[in-house]
């Protein structure tokens, strides 16, 4: 009651404090690396959202990234119903992969949105066309995201083709069976994402704690450079020199009757410095001559010159004939048969069209000549 602890208590709470400090991070990452490793996700997954965006047309927002530790039993516990397991492994600047974790229920709004739906249509089962669809929104998403980490890495960073699998966790026992480090503790990233009215639902992303020091050794790598960098560009730059400034006051308290005199003594000068500092060769007579420009003609006219027209007398060209055209639904041309008549939007006896390259020229009337038909000019049309 006197406000003291006694030294029970005190035992207990620094119990509990290094309870909680062995739980956040259990000797894989310290704080400072997992605070890194939320950064890093935060500005790859905005990235990834922007991807998304365009790919669904929906309004795409992705939380705050919370890093923790887990092993696969925690995935199990959390993840009750299947849910698509999406693999990215990196193939160049990072050696390692990550597993991004999404419902199934999300799976079949995105691919739906993607082909053109309103995400509606989830009645159906998932299958290869869902898979496929997503893996290609992922390769474009952890793409885009690759990008990022280059720049944050300064390093080329890439990513092979995704793969995806419905995994029903339930029946998984060993999460080895997607991929090893599942085996063991491994680091979990959990964003809430929302595609507009959709959607609002948990991913996971899923990697070891090797491939996680890994980015930030290389994070920190850069920035250690960046900061030597500006320093040594900080001690290359000269210092300012400090500029003597000429007392102005005594010249102008100088009466101006005494300024005058010095002006004729100065015109002989500068008649003299042209002359000494002129070569000798600008000192000899130029023979100079007025331009002569030659004089139009007067009959000039470029429209009226010979084109060699026979360079392109031999290209061919393609004529076609019109009879007419229309329009039919599909249903109507669902239902063609032999002996089925399309009337078209000729009037008999009207004349035909008559295009070369698809361009209207002229109008004829169908002839009979032996035994094929043929065409007799009746009209030229001026485009």
């Amino acid at each position: 009651m006197d406000g003291v602890l006694s030294q029970e208590e005190i035992s207990a709470l620094l119990s509990d404090d290094a309870g909680a400090a062995d739980d956040s991070g259990n000797g894989l990452l310290t704080s400072d690396e997992i605070d890194a490793i939320g950064e890093i996700s935060n500005i790859s997954m905005g990235t990834a959202a922007t991807t998304l965006f365009s790919l669904v047309n929906r309004k795409v927002e992705i939380s705050t990234p919370v890093v923790t530790f887990a092993t696969w039993d925690d995935i199990v516990e959390e993840y009750e119903r299947p849910c698509v397991f999406i693999r990215i492994a990196y193939t160049t600047g990072l050696d390692g992969s990550n597993l991004l974790v999404l419902r199934e229920q999300d799976v079949k709004i995105i691919t739906d949105l993607m082909m053109g739906g309103d995400g509606t249509n989830t009645e159906v089962e998932l299958g290869e066309l869902h898979l496929s669809a997503i893996c290609e929104a992922m390769n474009q998403m952890m793409g885009s995201s690759a990008t990022s980490l280059s720049s944050m890495l300064n390093k080329m960073i890439d990513i092979s083709p995704p793969t995806a699998d419905l995994v029903d966790l339930k029946d998984t026992v060993d999460g080895t069976e997607i991929d090893e480090f599942l085996g063991g503790q491994f680091v979990k990233i959990s964003f809430l994402m929302e595609i507009g009215d959709l959607v609002k639902s948990t991913i996971m992303q899923l990697y070891p704690a090797s491939f996680a020091k890994e980015m930030c050794v290389g994070v920190s790598d850069t920035m250690e450079a960046d900061s030597s960098a500006v320093a040594a560009a900080a001690q290359k730059a000269p210092e300012p020199q400090p500029q003597m400034q000429q007392p102005m006051q005594p010249q102008m308290q100088q009466p101006m009757q005494q300024q005058m005199p010095m002006q004729p003594q100065m015109q002989p000068m500068q008649q003299q410095m042209p002359m000494m500092g002129m070569p000798m060769y600008a000192q000899q007579p130029v023979n100079a001559q007025p331009v002569q420009f030659q004089a139009f003609a007067g009959d000039f006219n470029p429209i009226t010159q010979q084109e060699n027209i026979g360079l392109i007398m031999d290209v061919p060209l393609d004529v076609t004939v019109e009879l007419g055209r229309t329009s039919k639904s599909i249903q109507d041309i669902l239902e063609f048969a032999p002996g089925t008549i399309i009337e078209l939007n000729k009037i008999a006896g009207e004349p035909i069209d008559v295009l070369v390259n698809g361009k209207y020229v002229a109008k004829g009337e169908v002839v009979v000549l032996e035994e094929s038909f043929g065409v007799r000019i009746t009209e030229i049309i001026n485009n």
